[in-house]
């Protein structure tokens, strides 16, 4: 009997191969979380995060400039404070003169085409630990969303073209749309982490900001990793509030979830590929247990492939030089 349909004809070389592929990465699907610290002159590397580094703002904006000339042009910030800026409130999460507000600046001072996205979460700035305010060992919420509120317009006042809500309070993306709006903040984009699952992948980023709750854990307000429906509550939600981006946090073990949200929402789909799944890569690498390059390009693509067309990466630079190369 005759086989007329051969899927290897089209494998049989590395020309028909690149042309017959579906799934393509670019430097314009990334976004490169950096952490920043005070200071001058530091590069402190995260030794959970080889490669990876907390930078103080004038080696920030040159680490940016090499990210520009490779074509990376979104950043998410991330601030490394000390405990003793750290208060039950997060106050200077909003301290128009504090590290972060002041690292916007910088940045969109120097390179006004670049995006910046930034976090809004309390935990790096609060002694607790906690994405929210903490009484008698409880979350709250409601009270938690005026400090979000507070937090955003303070980083949309420093030039944020996107923020970006960590910290799963309910109600939090309608919050800040009404608070940016009503200053005049119309054209600051929300990129909300709306499936952000309870995950034991993000240990090597809270070492990176030194920012792990000082009791318990965060499964009364993330998500349960058991749980693929509950993303659809938390999509519709945030679509109906006002956001511009969805976002799955982790990327990897969560691809089913990636899918499942551009399948039902027309908003773009992002990713974050994080601190845990890199490590992960970087580690296996370095004992030669895996070719990390080689992972790294297979992890993208898969993300890209599940249906997100945005993809927070600390692979962003490497990645951004190996497609160069192409």
């Amino acid at each position: 009997m005759i086989q007329i349909r051969r899927p290897r004809r089209n494998r049989q070389s590395a020309v028909i191969r690149d042309m017959v592929q579906e799934t393509r990465l670019s430097v314009t699907d990334f976004i490169l979380p950096l952490f920043v610290m005070e200071g001058q002159n530091v590069r402190s590397e995260v030794k959970s995060m080889p490669g990876i580094y907390r930078l103080s703002i004038d080696n920030l904006l040159q680490e940016v400039q090499e990210c520009v000339d490779l074509g990376v042009k979104t950043f998410g910030l991330f601030p490394n404070l000390p405990e003793a800026k750290k208060d039950k409130y997060a106050t200077e999460s909003y301290n128009p003169d504090g590290l972060y507000q002041q690292t916007i600046r910088a940045i969109k001072d120097r390179f006004p085409e670049v995006v910046v996205m930034t976090d809004i979460a309390m935990d790096p700035y609060s002694s607790d630990g906690h994405d929210g305010i903490v009484e008698n060992g409880k979350i709250l919420n409601d009270p938690t969303l005026e400090v979000l509120g507070k937090m955003a317009v303070a980083q949309a006042r420093a030039g944020a073209d996107i923020v970006g809500p960590s910290d799963m309070m309910d109600g939090r993306i309608g919050y800040i749309r009404q608070v940016l709006d009503e200053n005049n903040f119309h054209e600051v984009a929300i990129m909300a982490y709306t499936a952000k699952y309870a995950s034991a992948f993000y240990g090597p980023f809270r070492d990176a900001l030194d920012s792990a709750p000082k009791f318990g854990d965060k499964k009364t307000y993330q998500m349960n990793p058991a749980n693929s429906r509950e993303a659809i509550i938390e999509a519709q939600l945030d679509y109906t509030e006002g956001a511009d981006f969805l976002m799955v946090k982790p990327a990897l073990p969560y691809l089913d979830i990636i899918k499942l949200l551009a399948d039902n929402f027309k908003l773009p789909i992002s990713a974050y590929n994080v601190s845990g799944e890199y490590a992960m890569i970087k580690a296996a690498s370095q004992l030669g247990w895996l070719d990390g390059q080689k992972a790294m390009v297979e992890s993208l693509l898969s993300i890209k492939r599940a249906g997100a067309s945005i993809i927070l990466t600390y692979f962003a630079k490497e990645m951004a030089v190996l497609l160069n190369q192409r």
